[in-house]
C-alpha cells in the first residue's frame, strides 16, 4: 500500500508510466507464482499409490484412451461457432439500425451475404448432414 502512495504522490516526470507499468508487472508476477509457491509447500509430501490412482467414477479405465474422433465432428463444431458466434456482431447492429445509416446497412449485408455463402458452401460439402 506504502509503494501506491508514493506512486500516487510522485512528481509527473517522463518515466512515470513505465514506473507504473513496471509495479504492475511486478504484481501481477507475485500474483501469479505466490499461489504455485503455497502450493509447493502446502502439498503432500508422500505420493502413495492411492494418491496415484485415478479417482474419476473410481474405475480404472478399459482400451486404448486415445481414440480418435471423425474430423466431422470437428468441421460441425467450427461451423456451429461461425454461426453462434455472428449472433454477436447482429445483435449490436440490430439495436443500433436506425443510427447505423446506409453504410452500416450495406456493412452488415455484406457481413451476412459472406455467413450465406458459407452455409451454401458447407451445405454442398455435405458437412451439415450425418452418415
Amino acid at each position: 500500500m506504502a509503494a501506491l502512495t508514493i506512486l500516487a504522490n510522485a512528481a509527473e516526470g517522463p518515466f512515470d508510466n513505465y514506473l507504473r507499468v513496471a509495479v504492475l508487472a511486478v504484481v501481477a508476477l507475485v500474483f501469479g507464482i505466490l499461489p504455485l509457491l503455497i502450493a509447493l509447500v502446502l502439498r503432500p509430501k508422500k505420493m502413495g499409490e492411492i494418491k496415484q490412482a485415478a479417482f474419476e467414477c473410481g474405475l480404472e479405465s478399459k482400451g486404448d484412451p486415445w481414440v480418435q474422433f471423425k474430423v466431422q465432428y470437428y468441421v460441425y463444431a467450427l461451423a456451429f461457432v461461425i454461426f453462434d458466434v455472428e449472433v454477436i456482431f447482429l445483435y449490436p447492429w440490430a439495436v443500433a439500425f436506425a443510427d447505423v445509416g446506409m453504410g452500416g446497412f450495406i456493412a452488415m449485408a455484406v457481413f451476412i451475404l459472406l455467413l450465406a455463402e458459407s452455409l451454401v458452401y458447407l451445405w454442398l460439402k455435405g458437412v451439415l448432414s450425418w452418415k
